[in-house]
């Protein structure tokens, strides 16, 4: 089943929704409307608990997404800067804060703000040709969206050499960093992602969200995850699906995840 805006298509492919970004001609560059209308679909995909994924992609071959829109910022528009619930729940992925395992399906290149919204997703599928790059530096500025995070995901000196060049790098550069998890061809671009979204979305939904913020929080503030440990303690092993994975493991069958 497929849904669409103007800027952003919906398909549902069983538990896994697809979020495809469609403004090709602005090599998918964002409004403040398509933040606004990938926010909504992020807070109706929370809110369904039939959906255990999401793929995030882009239309075109030749962009997943050049950042900001600037003729948009340049002639004054909207470039998605207000606080409604649908404007946050978009900086929550960028932040990597999304409940929902976020897979993204990378179609060409990821620049500036695009790149930085990789970076909250969880798992990065690329096709052979994408590129990535933070170029802030080369126009008087630097990645204040998230970007300086990089470093959360390669090694320090490749993050300086990204963000002090400002120049790509390659799709099969970024996977030997540990930024991108698969190279594919672009024909088996979205297959691939929804094949991991599935994998993913087979786990326990408690168990995923745990693991999704505690590991990031290993990276980025290590003295909280000693915080946040007994909270997920206490709710995930005395949940109903942790019961369930030890009776479905007994019974050799597959687990009936509850959310709960």
């Amino acid at each position: 089943m497929t849904t669409a805006t103007e800027e952003l298509l919906q398909e549902r492919h069983g538990e896994v929704i697809v979020l495809t970004l469609n403004r090709p001609d602005a090599r998918n560059a964002l409004t403040g409307s398509l933040i606004r209308s990938i926010g909504e679909a992020l807070l109706a995909a929370e809110s369904d608990t039939d959906t255990r994924a999401i793929v995030l992609t882009a239309s075109g071959d030749r962009a997943f997404c050049a950042g900001m829109d600037l003729r948009a910022f340049a002639e004054g528009g909207d470039v998605g800067s207000g606080s409604d619930p649908a404007t946050e729940a978009y900086y929550r992925l960028t932040r990597g804060e999304t409940p929902i395992p976020v897979i993204a399906a990378v179609n060409g290149a990821a620049t500036g703000g695009g790149l930085e919204l990789l970076l909250g997703c969880d798992l990065i599928i690329a096709c052979r040709e994408a590129r990535f790059g933070l170029p802030e530096a080369k126009r008087g500025l630097f990645p204040g969206g998230g970007g300086t995070n990089i470093g959360t995901r390669i090694p320090l000196g490749a993050a300086l050499e990204m963000t002090m060049t400002g120049e790509f790098v390659s799709a099969q550069r970024g996977y030997d960093l540990g930024l991108v998890n698969a190279v594919v061809d672009a024909t088996e671009l979205v297959a691939t992602a929804l094949d991991y979204a599935r994998r993913v979305g087979a786990c326990a939904p408690l168990s995923l969200a745990a693991c999704k913020e505690l590991v990031r929080l290993a990276v980025t503030d290590p003295t909280k995850v000693a915080e946040r440990l007994p909270h997920w303690q206490s709710v995930v092993f005395t949940s109903q699906d942790a019961i369930e994975g030890a009776t479905a493991f007994m019974q050799k069958r597959d687990p009936l995840w509850k959310g709960r």
